[in-house]
């Protein structure tokens, strides 16, 4: 681990005779943090916009501008996340301050927490989503149910409600492939009616 919010990236590409090289190799760039979650940093590493993504010789780094949590419709977003350890503050927000701090992300409409909520970082997107535990611990906490994940774990979330807590004391990091996708009808009416 580079440090909270610092990811070495070495992204690949073709010379002009299509030989591998390496087209850079330093910190990824687009780093955000949110002043109303202190200790989270979320680092973009690429993101692509189609499926299949379009290979180019040397591809322009995707990731500049503002943060956008979502992955475009049938693209992705490769991220790295930082977590401190969960603040009795993060705990104590209203519906109404969680929904500000999914607004920082680009997301506001992610939030799920309501009144008498199980965290005030709940939140749905519709993405299947590959989350990596590379270091620490982290709990996902579902509608019902908490699982703590360790360093080398692997999550699938399937558009699932749920909220990342760090209760271990220490820094944690995870990766995450967020990939676009699509609830089916049967499910997309059972969310709306829930």
């Amino acid at each position: 681990m580079e440090g909270q919010g610092r990811v070495r990236r070495v992204v690949t590409g073709h010379d002009a005779t299509g030989r591998a090289i390496v087209v850079s190799d330093g910190l990824a760039p687009a780093v955000h943090t949110n002043p109303m979650r202190p200790g989270h940093w979320s680092v973009d590493i690429w993101r692509t916009e189609a499926a299949p993504a379009r290979i180019e010789k040397m591809a322009a780094d995707p990731t500049p501008g503002p943060r956008k949590q979502m992955p475009p419709k049938r693209g992705t977003v490769v991220r790295i996340a930082d977590f401190a350890p969960e603040s009795e503050a993060l705990r104590a927000l209203d519906p109404d301050s969680a929904k500000k701090v999914f607004a920082a992300m680009g997301n506001e409409s992610a939030s799920t927490f309501r009144p008498g909520g199980r965290h005030p970082m709940m939140h749905r997107t519709e993405t299947i989503d590959y989350a990596i535990v590379l270091s620490g611990e982290l709990t996902m906490v579902l509608d019902d149910t908490d699982v703590v994940l360790r360093e080398g774990d692997v999550v699938i979330q399937c558009g699932t409600n749920h909220a990342w807590s760090n209760r271990s004391g220490k820094p944690a990091r995870i990766a995450f492939v967020l990939v676009d996708g699509k609830f089916d009808s049967e499910l997309e009416t059972t969310l709306e009616n829930g």
